[in-house]
């Protein structure tokens, strides 16, 4: 009942308030928008508006008839306009910090590629700090990992806290060493870590160093030591370490999406869109 070509005759007519005008908007003989009119008022049983020879005034149910119009016509127009673009393509260079791999992001990444599937996504997977200096080189778009410095720009994603970590029953004797199992320098967890230890006044030792976090992981398992992640991505099978250990608070991190801003449009920015919209899976650890 309802012709959208119809309705785009009436709003015409009552953004010009004038047939001729209306015409002239749309590109038609004015005789063809007097017809739409007729037809849209024949199909409504209502009379939509009161015209003489100088003037176009809408009546009430023409009053009444412009929301629907124009909600009918945005509408359509939106899906027309997401079924008719070119299909989303390019590459996306992104980067990711190793707290994300036992998380919720792999299904991220699928549903998105399921849904752009002539994007390219080249996936690195590193410490936060070498992202970070790969994104200021330009060899990445865009980036998902910890806030390096306060000035660092992005997108912030949420703030946890850094606790020390370690296998069921691992015990931390409190007259030697502290065994420190890490990720290798330019990792922010192990500076915090060797930080909070030299200011609290205990001493520790390397027990074990590996760049992934299921090496991480496997060590602490093994009882080789204890290790720091943020609360929220703590990997199964550890367990947070209690207060009377005596291990020094380490304070909060915060994750954030960062990507050079020459770089942020699609299918750059379809991606981070994705991300932020799924923020929340991200720190589904399995």
């Amino acid at each position: 009942m309802l012709d959208p070509v119809l309705l785009k005759t009436f709003l015409a007519v009552e953004e010009t308030r004038s047939f001729t005008r209306a015409a002239e908007r749309l590109k038609v003989r004015q005789s063809t928008v007097s017809q739409h009119i007729r037809k849209l008022e024949a199909a409504t049983s209502r009379q939509l508006f009161l015209r003489d020879t100088h003037s176009v005034e809408l009546t009430g149910d023409g009053e009444a008839m412009i929301g629907f119009a124009r909600g009918i016509v945005d509408t359509i127009d939106r899906a027309m306009t997401y079924f008719t673009e070119p299909e989303l393509r390019g590459q996306v260079r992104f980067g990711v910090s190793e707290d994300f791999v036992l998380g919720g992001l792999p299904e991220i990444l699928r549903r998105f590629r399921a849904s752009h599937p002539l994007v390219e996504v080249k996936l690195t997977v590193e410490l936060s700090g070498i992202l970070h200096e790969q994104l200021r080189a330009g060899e990445l778009d865009l980036i998902l990992g910890k806030r390096l410095n306060p000035e660092d720009s992005g997108f912030p994603l949420w703030t946890d806290q850094l606790v020390w970590a370690g296998a069921e029953g691992v015990e931390v004797d409190p007259g030697a060493p502290v065994p420190l199992i890490t990720y290798p320098p330019p990792s922010v967890t192990r500076a915090r870590a060797v930080e909070g230890l030299r200011l609290g006044g205990r001493e520790w030792r390397l027990a074990c160093t590996s760049a992934s976090l299921n090496g991480l992981r496997a060590a602490a398992l093994a009882g080789l030591g204890v290790v720091v992640f943020a609360r929220g991505l703590l990997p199964s099978g550890l367990v947070e370490l209690p207060s009377e250990f005596g291990l020094p608070e380490l304070g909060e991190v915060e994750f954030m999406l960062s990507g050079r801003e020459s770089a942020l449009r699609e299918p750059a920015a379809a991606l981070a869109g994705a991300i932020t919209t799924a923020a929340g899976r991200l720190k589904t650890v399995l």
